[in-house]
């Protein structure tokens, strides 16, 4: 009687020793690399990222680490599954879920890859200081990235998979419609967005106003933006309105016009009124630290009323707008009663755009 030939005869499963031998070495294999890899990522090459001054580096190894492990886990379990015979169904079966398993797992490191740049990127753009409004847009834009690299990985799985993706995209293009049309008020608003982060028409923390609306730029979302209203409650701004509406930004105007119209009494002699007008360029001379050098004052009008005295004058841009006006205002007030100049009612006050007079 012969010895048995484990080797050159069937086992298990239509596969001789030599098969499953073989099959189990690549999959050993596989493993082992899988390790060596894990360990170069968690060790070795995080010891020679360290030296460099990004972080960038140090955050890529760590991304990676995973997706690439189960990369090589895949491919290792490929190449162990083809050493093996089977049935013609199950091989249809294995081979789809391969293609779908391996085109996923790039997608996810594709992911991972671009999530951490844009993640340094932001982080970079806070530290500097330099642009608050992208830092703000970054984390919309990465999600969105995100979803759609997703998207195309999913495509990309399926066709490898043998389906036919342009069958399948024609099939819901009718569902495909209808959601876009129901979604399209945000569609409009994410548009509003892209159109704000690209145009710039303000930044966070820039004063602006809006049909009506007067307040500081807290928050740039892809969808609305977040004012804080000069009365203290939280505007919510769908960005298309900075489409389709005036915005004026305070805080780039090169400095604020100031406009007053005082009136005095009708009793105020000639030489007062030289001497009010007089005050009110003693004014804008001694307040140099908040105020343009350029202003006016004069005698224009016989109201019904009151002598008519026009005072304009410039805020300095970056100054505390209305912390400057009462600072004059005060003044005007204190000096006026120190002299003698008695206002008449009523006194009427416009503030306008920095060019007219």
């Amino acid at each position: 009687m012969g010895m048995f030939n484990w080797a050159d005869h069937d086992l298990f499963l239509n596969n001789t020793g030599t098969q499953w031998f073989e099959a189990g070495l690549v999959l050993g294999i596989g493993w082992l690399l899988g390790k060596l890899i894990s360990w170069l990522g968690s060790t070795l090459l995080l010891k020679v990222t360290a030296r460099t001054k990004s972080t960038t580096d140090d955050e890529l190894i760590a991304t990676l680490r995973k997706p690439l492990v189960t990369l090589v886990s895949l491919l290792s379990l490929v190449a162990s599954y083809q050493r093996l015979t089977t049935p013609e169904g199950l091989d249809r079966w294995m081979t789809r879920f391969f293609h779908v398993s391996i085109a996923l797992a790039m997608t996810w490191a594709v992911v991972r890859v671009v999530d951490t740049l844009l993640g340094a990127l932001r982080r970079s753009r806070v530290e500097r200081g330099d642009d608050h409004q992208a830092a703000q847009f970054i984390p919309a834009v990465r999600s969105s990235i995100k979803v759609l690299i997703w998207g195309l990985g999913a495509v990309v799985a399926l066709n490898n998979a043998g389906y036919d993706v342009g069958a399948l995209l024609a099939g819901i293009g009718i569902g495909g419609l209808a959601l876009a049309m129901a979604a399209k008020d945000t569609l409009a608003n994410i548009f509003g967005g892209v159109t704000v982060f690209t145009d710039k028409p303000f930044r966070v923390g820039d004063r602006i106003r809006l049909s009506g609306y007067d307040g500081t730029v807290e928050e740039v979302g892809l969808r609305s933006t977040r004012i804080r209203t000069l009365e203290g409650p939280m505007l919510v701004v769908p960005n298309i309105k900075f489409t389709d509406s005036i915005l004026e930004n305070v805080s780039q105007e090169p400095s604020r016009r100031v406009r007053h119209e005082l009136g005095l009494v009708y009793d105020t002699s000639k030489e007062k009124m030289q001497e009010a007008i007089a005050i009110l360029g003693a004014i804008v001379r001694e307040h140099r630290e908040d105020l343009e050098v350029e202003h006016v004052a004069y005698f224009n009008a016989f109201k019904d009323s009151s002598l008519n005295i026009v005072f304009v004058y410039h805020i300095r841009n970056g100054k505390a707008l209305f912390d400057v006006q009462t600072k004059i205002h005060l003044e005007v007030l204190s000096r006026f009663r120190s002299a003698g100049l008695e206002f008449a009612y009523p006194t009427q006050v416009q503030i306008g755009v920095d060019g007219g007079k």
